[in-house]
């Protein structure tokens, strides 16, 4: 078998959610001696490895509107299996699999951006042998958005990294964690409101780009004093602030996954989060959820947490969930999915 990668992921982001995925798939099938043929559009070193005797890199100049074109491929043949990183087909009839994360364009996006961004995720969709859904609320929300053939679909969790443990020798703190994007449904307002009624704790903010004007002005009305934004962290340095942290605040109203909350259980630390789409299924019973993402309900779940009975078992419940998930076994369902494309004809 051989599986030919479209890398055009590196040209449309630095190592969010997509790149991490592919860079994690792609480095075990790497080590695993699958044959892999990667396209390349960037001419500097990008956040996915390549590396190995059985990988294959080929370096193209991407054209003008790249982004929104199929792949040339070369040395198809009928053990190939083509897989890109953001929603393209190949010129060339090849057996092709689609990965697809969620549909936040879809539920929030307005205009141009949406328009175009849905016309390519549904194309290639539509035009796949076989789809990816990351959990079974995206697969759900690919039947409401984009029916096709529930046959065709194949749900494959994310994983977590092994660099997301429990630390002994780390002191805690009142920190509230707020990982990632700010925006539109992530509820960053509502996160700081919410602070604002919990007095003895502070806000660390990570990653999510540096703070807007905007942003410090809400934090310098609500909660003066007590937040502070780390920036973005390793995995090492994530894992600590975790490990020490009083909890991951998750309030977002809609995730295609929501790796963060598997992070922090995998790292002792508690999780409050909304039950609404994926995070139910990865949080299971895991994780203080809310019924509706309001101030109400997040001040109670604080109180909740702050029982140290519950505080306790809230880690050990999302200790043990944690172990359902690893980039092995992600890598391992993937693969299958690859060796299935393989039984299919051409």
């Amino acid at each position: 078998m051989k599986v030919i990668v479209d890398g055009i992921i590196e040209n449309l982001q630095d190592n969010g959610g997509c790149t991490v995925y592919f860079a994690q798939i792609l480095t075990l099938l790497q080590k695993n001696k699958i044959n892999l043929n990667y396209i390349k559009f960037k001419d500097k070193e990008g956040n996915i490895p390549l590396f190995g005797e059985n990988t294959k890199v080929s370096c193209h100049i991407p054209k003008w509107q790249e982004r929104w074109r199929d792949v040339v491929l070369k040395d198809v043949t009928s053990d190939t299996v083509f897989h890109s990183t953001h929603y393209r087909l190949a010129k060339q009839k090849v057996k092709t699999v689609t990965t697809v994360h969620d549909f936040t364009y879809e539920l929030y996006r307005k205009g141009p951006a949406k328009w175009m961004h849905s016309w390519q995720k549904f194309r290639a969709i539509r035009n796949s042998d076989l789809v990816i859904c990351v959990s079974q609320n995206t697969a759900d929300d690919l039947m409401k958005f984009c029916p096709i053939d529930p046959k065709k679909i194949r749900v494959v969790y994310n994983g977590v990294s092994p660099d997301y443990h429990r630390l002994s020798s780390v002191e805690k703190t009142n920190e509230v964690v707020f990982i990632g994007a700010r925006g539109w449904y992530k509820n960053f307002t509502l996160a700081v409101e919410t602070l604002k009624h919990q007095p003895e704790l502070m806000l660390s903010i990570v990653g999510g780009g540096k703070l807007s004007d905007e942003e410090v002005q809400l934090l310098e009305s609500k909660i003066p004093g007590r937040y502070k934004w780390l920036g973005r962290l390793t995995d090492e340095e994530l894992n600590q602030v975790y490990n020490r942290a009083h909890c991951l605040f998750y309030p977002s109203s809609y995730e295609g996954f929501g790796i963060p909350v598997i992070e922090a259980m995998r790292s002792g630390c508690p999780v409050i989060a909304v039950n609404v789409s994926s995070i139910p299924e990865v949080a299971g019973s895991a994780a203080i959820l809310t019924k509706q993402a309001d101030l109400a309900s997040f001040n109670q779940a604080f109180c909740t947490l702050n029982n140290e009975h519950t505080r306790k078992d809230i880690i050990l419940r999302g200790l043990e969930q944690a172990n359902r998930f690893s980039w092995e076994k992600c890598y391992q369902d993937t693969l299958a999915v690859y060796n299935e494309l393989n039984t299919l004809p051409l």
